[in-house]
């Protein structure tokens, strides 16, 4: 099973990224999907998630900023994120929860004040 992020990178305050996660070796349609972070010195925190039926749940101070989405024929998950703050600073992480659960690698997202 492989969950591979890309997408991360240094953005502006006020900036936006797109993150993509694209997954390998489970029946993707079949898992919930989400989106996690973990800043310097501060535990791991759920962004977002999304079911193999496409319902979405958020972070209540994200709501609004950020979207998640998945397309299942691509087997990946994506998480649009909209004025970023420099609080969102972090490695952000995909996660597929099913019968098993699995992590990505992270990727990196730097937000400059």
């Amino acid at each position: 099973v492989q969950l591979v992020e890309s997408g991360g990178g240094l953005v502006q305050a006020g900036g936006s990224l797109r993150l993509s996660c694209a997954a390998s070796g489970i029946i993707f349609s079949r898992y919930t999907m989400g989106w996690y972070r973990q800043a310097p010195g501060k535990e791991r925190e759920v962004v977002a998630d999304i079911t193999h039926g496409g319902i979405t749940k958020y972070a209540d101070s994200l709501k609004g900023r950020f979207t998640i989405s998945r397309d299942n024929a691509a087997n990946t998950v994506y998480l649009q994120m909209n004025s970023l703050e420099p609080e969102g600073t972090a490695v952000y992480y995909c996660k597929a929860s099913g019968s098993w659960f699995y992590w990505g690698q992270g990727t990196q997202v730097t937000v400059s004040s």
